[in-house]
């Protein structure tokens, strides 16, 4: 799909990923906590003619002033960038945030009903589709359980495989536009290697009318990821490899301040620099550059 330079580039998530799955590719998408992530990754995106998903956590991120500041900086640099970019909620688990979300501007919300037994899973994910198609806004929903540490490293959840009797149903009745499924990927750093179970993802691509997301992308292995997205991936979730590729930039940028008052660049450039590069390799892994 060739997409009109100039144009206000804020889309849904509905749009980019019909186009990855017509044409084979995964879209990148990077939780973004602070402006220098969204300028990083928007610019890297611009220059690569990425399509990108900017996702903003449920969390204390967006607690206070977050809905308002880091959604407002990514609708505002969208009008700048000739890409498609799309603002979506990450892991929203109850009706409260999607409202907010789809209130504040959001194109996009997933909502996270893998804990709940089946039938609350539907029916909270119709539910935010109620809310959230009306205003042209996307659905992403989940169907069995991407585990692995929270964000504070205090609670560990057990992963469960997406079942493949299950897909149809669940998007036919739910109405979600795009189905995150569970395959051997956990969120966080692994503590080992994990083995994605490929079979498995056929199955689901088979019996999905919509297109499927992989959680838990960061650290997995480059040639997994490239056999799920050759089987149904469209869209891989980023976060672990963006905060260590921050932290090496911070490290850097601190080891080589030689005076009180060092410029701007000399400050952020490292961090930029190397989030930069994570961005780049993301792109060229999951086969989205050149197609915005």
């Amino acid at each position: 799909m060739k997409w009109k330079k100039g144009k206000h580039m804020l889309t849904t998530l509905k749009e980019v990923l019909a186009d990855a799955r017509n044409a084979g590719y995964a879209v990148p998408a990077f939780d973004c906590v602070e402006d220098v992530m969204v300028r990083a990754i928007l610019e890297t995106c611009e220059q690569m003619r990425s399509p990108v998903v900017l996702m903003c956590l449920i969390g204390a991120d967006l607690d206070g002033n977050g809905w308002e500041y880091v959604p407002g900086l990514i609708k505002a640099a969208a009008d700048f960038h000739s890409v498609p970019v799309v603002l979506h909620l990450d892991h929203a688990t109850d009706l409260e945030s999607i409202k907010k979300a789809v209130d504040c501007g959001f194109t996009s919300v997933m909502i996270d009903g893998s804990a709940l037994p089946f039938e609350e899973n539907v029916e909270i994910s119709k539910a935010t589709a109620r809310l959230a198609h009306p205003k042209g806004v996307s659905v992403e929903g989940e169907l069995g359980c991407v585990g692995g540490v929270d964000l504070q490293a205090t609670n560990r959840i057990e992963s469960v495989l997406t079942e493949p009797g299950d897909v149809e149903r669940f998007v036919a009745t739910t109405g979600v536009d795009a189905l995150a499924v569970s395959i051997g990927t956990s969120h966080g750093v692994y503590e080992s290697l994990p083995e994605l179970n490929i079979d498995r993802l056929k199955e689901l691509n088979r019996v999905s009318k919509v297109p499927l997301v992989l959680h838990g992308g960061s650290g997995t292995p480059d040639n997994q990821i490239q056999e799920a997205v050759r089987n149904g991936i469209c869209k891989l979730n980023i976060y672990a490899d963006c905060r260590i590729a921050m932290a090496k930039g911070l490290k850097a940028s601190a080891d080589s301040q030689t005076r009180p008052d060092p410029p701007a660049q000399q400050l952020f450039g490292p961090i930029k620099n190397e989030l930069a590069k994570v961005v780049r390799e993301k792109i060229e892994l999951l086969g989205s550059a050149e197609k915005a």
